[in-house]
């Protein structure tokens, strides 16, 4: 019998950009549809702790998805919330899943926990107390390893089993390609291009050089459907209480992550760089290393092929849009 098959499962935001797939790897690991509860944002402030009373009764495993997050902008224009709002959410759900009865809790955090400048490259689990966070990032990174602390004292204290997974960059379709403010690089570059090109506009502006004291600036990505992949493994094979990358395992220069997505959109015009702009962390590339060996995570999507099914689903998502 599946592991899955007589679990009952809470997976917060799994209506979003990340629970979408993760609810039907789910279902096609053989979780019984009735199990997978979704809570809606519209009827469930996860932020309220009766709310997380409500939603955690009965779970035999939480994955803990929903999260206030977004691109540099978004981060720089509100500090405050999302630092609270990432909090509230975790620390209430957690302290009314243990009360509960649940069996495991699966906490996602971020790659925006680690240090600004790290020891070392690529990031390592052990490095995460290395350092602040980049500036921009430090308030939503800083609230999601709170969680961290919060899940190793439960589980010191309770016998809770709290594990704690840190995804680099997630792209993919369903990303907030709709919603600027709140985009990440390769929606808000995608977005960008191809309403340039339909809109025949010389130029695009691109935030930030892409350079760091003279270094190209770089990010590790990964595609939605691998990183959704890696959780549910997670949460039925590793136990463990240190934290776990998730990513790719290669990085990509983002003024080559420009001129790929520019090419691939088949725009044509200039790419001017608003140099008043912050570029952010310098690099993100993370060891991939203890997912493989604790729980035997690889992401199987190119780079490319990944990028190409994301700009697809734009294009389609676009032209949907455009006939209502």
């Amino acid at each position: 019998m599946s592991f899955w098959a007589d679990k009952k499962v809470l997976v917060t935001g799994g209506a979003g950009f990340i629970g979408g797939p993760l609810v039907r790897i789910l279902e096609e690991q053989g979780a019984r549809p009735g199990n997978i509860v979704v809570p809606a944002h519209s009827r469930y402030d996860l932020r309220r702790q009766d709310a997380c009373a409500e939603v955690a009764a009965g779970m035999d495993i939480v994955i803990h998805l929903a999260a206030n997050a977004g691109g540099i902008g978004w981060n720089r224009k509100h500090p405050g919330a999302l630092f609270y709002d990432n909090a509230a959410m975790g620390v209430h759900l957690i302290e009314e899943s243990r009360k509960a009865g649940v069996k495991k809790f699966v906490q996602i955090g971020t790659v925006c926990a680690y240090p600004f400048q790290p020891p070392r490259i690529p990031f390592y689990e052990d490095d995460l107390w290395a350092g602040y966070p980049e500036p921009t990032n430090a308030p939503y990174g800083i609230a999601k390893k709170m969680l961290m602390v919060m899940g190793q004292a439960y589980r010191e204290e309770y016998g809770f089993n709290i594990i704690h997974l840190l995804p680099v960059n997630l792209y993919g379709p369903r990303d907030h390609f709709f919603n600027p403010e709140k985009s990440h690089v390769i929606p808000a570059l995608i977005n960008k291009f191809v309403d340039a090109r339909e809109a025949k506009d010389p130029e695009v502006v691109i935030w930030g050089s892409g350079y760091y004291q003279g270094t190209p600036v770089s990010r590790e990505f990964l595609y939605v459907d691998d990183a959704a992949e890696a959780i549910v493994m997670a949460a039925e094979r590793y136990n463990d209480p240190d934290p776990v990358n998730i990513g790719a395992g290669s990085e990509v220069p983002i003024n080559h992550l420009v001129e790929k997505i520019r090419e691939m959109t088949g725009y044509q015009g200039k790419v001017v760089r608003d140099l008043s702009k912050p570029d952010g962390q310098p690099r993100r590339c993370l060891d991939t290393s203890r997912a493989r060996d604790k729980f035997g995570f690889i992401a199987r999507t190119s780079f490319e092929e990944g990028l190409r099914k994301t700009i697809d689903w734009y294009e389609d998502a676009r032209r949907k849009r455009e006939t209502r």
